[in-house]
């Protein structure tokens, strides 16, 4: 029963083949890597893009319960670069699931390749708050905000920043932006480190290395702000 499962979301999660930069009824060219011949597609659901499938050199991928959102400022990025050092390059995928006023929320995925297919099972990626969580321990007074990570410490004095004691939170809270790219052929995350609803300290940075068959913290640090 299991096996046949497996084989049935197989199924639906690659379809080949297809013609190379073809359209599909009732989807949107959301972001397109002409020169690697990689398209993505999705349907504009209530304002936001849903059911994506991926072109990757001709073989149609599905899926279908990826979201981002639709604003062209924030478009899905399709990344093709080796970032765990095999001599094959990865697929990466970076949506924006949310943004506003000192909000930006981004999801990313990795695929392995090998000789022009993509492996539909996705490679893990640590998620960067549990990778916080972990690793950092924070304090928040009136006066200073205090980052540690492992034996590193940052002291920033937040006095300038004026903020009514009511305003402010009551420790350092990370999420409200979450922010992927790939740089130097490594994957990297900034987290924001906030301190009141319109306030910054700094940011958590993550370089991911892979590790144990799923990308993994290899370095973090807290950049507090300029």
């Amino acid at each position: 029963m299991k096996t046949y499962i497996g084989l049935k979301l197989a199924f639906l999660l690659m379809i080949h083949p297809i013609i190379a930069g073809a359209e599909i009824e009732g989807y949107e060219i959301v972001s397109r890597n002409d020169k690697e011949n990689m398209t993505l597609y999705a349907k504009k659901m209530n304002g936001l893009f849903r059911d994506f499938k991926i072109n990757f050199k001709g073989g149609l991928y599905s899926r279908p319960f990826w979201l981002s959102e639709t604003s062209p400022t924030y478009a899905p990025q399709i990344i093709y670069e080796d970032i765990n050092k095999d001599q094959n390059k990865e697929l990466i995928i970076i949506l924006t699931k949310g943004y506003g006023t000192d909000v930006l929320w981004e999801d990313v995925y990795v695929f392995d390749t090998l000789n022009n297919r993509l492996n539909v099972n996705e490679v893990i990626v640590d998620n960067p708050l549990a990778i916080i969580h972990k690793n950092v321990k924070t304090k928040l007074t009136a006066k200073k905000a205090e980052v540690i990570v492992g034996d590193k410490k940052c002291t920033v004095d937040i006095t300038p920043l004026e903020i009514k004691l009511e305003n402010l939170f009551d420790d350092i809270g990370f999420g409200s932006i979450i922010d992927y790219e790939v740089r130097d052929n490594q994957l990297i995350v900034s987290v924001a480190g906030q301190i009141s609803p319109a306030s910054f300290v700094g940011n958590i940075v993550i370089v991911y290395e892979y590790r144990d068959k799923m990308y993994q913290a290899k370095l973090i640090e807290f950049q507090p702000c300029k």
